[in-house]
């Protein structure tokens, strides 16, 4: 055996899945070609299918009886992104684990400059982009997730986070140990590990369809972001409370001084209304963030699942 024939590191991919039928196959095409010119390295591609609606599951199984490198997992129903990061994860048995996106939009031929990032002794790579070709909705989502994660999970200001990024083995088994219900992959990355980097990359338009994540899963995203690693909303809350009672009660005093130094004035229904609605309001807004809490908490000790696996195919499995 020649000496460039050593395989000196394992890459593994994860690709989630979700209607991707007609892109999929590029993708896993671009990782092959990229790897053959990176010697010293071998790679594993691991395509989590999440319950997609269209042809996708189709084109895995084809995929992996075409290639001994390509694993397949199929989910049950949708359990989402992050749900389908963490199953491929978890077959995942490379030194360097890569995860990207299944529309071709980021560059699998660039997934190099992340390993060469780990090479040199980070633990984590952040693809980043300086022109990003997602749509406006979608920046926007981007931006509130920036602001989240930076607030609530201390994440360091001048990180970018994407979906596209690299992590070494040991980042990998940390998350890996997380089991509960609501899996929130940027949140095990920060708590593995701070000795995180960026590298810019190409992000390219998009070949076909539009984002999956509509203003429901965005939403659902966040609330999973800032109630599964952080107690600070819970924090805030009793900050609001405070200060809401501070301005009820120096309200109070303001309505008693003004009758005190003129009798004649009339005590206002309005001003009584209105406070009582604001009063109510945040009471409502804040039981809702601990009731939030708890339903997660809830469900954590019921055992719920973070996915369902249907069925799973091995490159070696000729027969699908």
């Amino acid at each position: 055996m020649k000496e460039t024939d050593i395989i000196k590191k394992t890459v593994s991919f994860v690709i989630p899945c979700y209607r991707s039928e007609h892109t999929l196959e590029g993708v896993v095409a671009e990782i092959g070609g990229t790897m053959k010119n990176m010697e010293g390295y071998g790679y594993e591609i691991i395509l989590v299918n999440d319950c997609s609606p269209d042809g996708t599951w189709q084109v895995i199984r084809r995929l992996c009886r075409e290639d001994s490198h390509i694993r397949g997992i199929d989910f049950a129903r949708n359990f989402g992104q992050h749900a389908a990061l963490m199953a491929g994860l978890r077959q995942s048995a490379g030194e360097y684990v890569v995860c990207l996106d299944d529309d071709g939009q980021t560059p699998a031929d660039e997934a190099g400059k992340l390993i060469g990032k780990l090479e040199e002794g980070y633990d984590a790579v952040y693809a980043s982009y300086a022109h990003k070709r997602h749509s406006l909705f979608r920046n926007l989502g981007s931006k509130v997730n920036e602001m989240m994660t930076r607030v609530m999970l201390e994440k360091p200001k001048d990180l970018y986070i994407s979906s596209y990024f690299a992590v070494r083995r040991f980042v990998v088994e940390d998350m890996i140990r997380y089991e509960n219900s609501y899996p929130y992959v940027i949140g095990l990355v920060l708590r593995a590990t701070r000795n995180i980097v960026n590298v810019e990359v190409t992000h390219r338009e998009r070949q076909e369809g539009s984002s999956g994540y509509t203003l429901k899963k965005l939403l659902g995203l966040w609330f999973n972001g800032f109630t599964a690693f952080s107690v600070k909303p819970l924090r805030i809350a009793t900050c609001i409370g405070c200060i809401s009672a501070a301005v009820g009660f120096l309200y109070g005093l303001y309505t008693i001084v003004k009758r005190l130094f003129n009798p004649l004035v009339p005590m206002g229904f309005s001003s009584t209304m209105a406070a009582i609605v604001f009063f109510g309001g945040m009471i409502m807004i804040l039981l809702g963030m601990i009731g939030e809490y708890i339903g997660r908490i809830y469900i954590s000790l019921n055992n719920s699942p973070q996915y369902v696996i249907r069925e799973q195919i091995n490159g070696e499995d000729k027969e699908g």
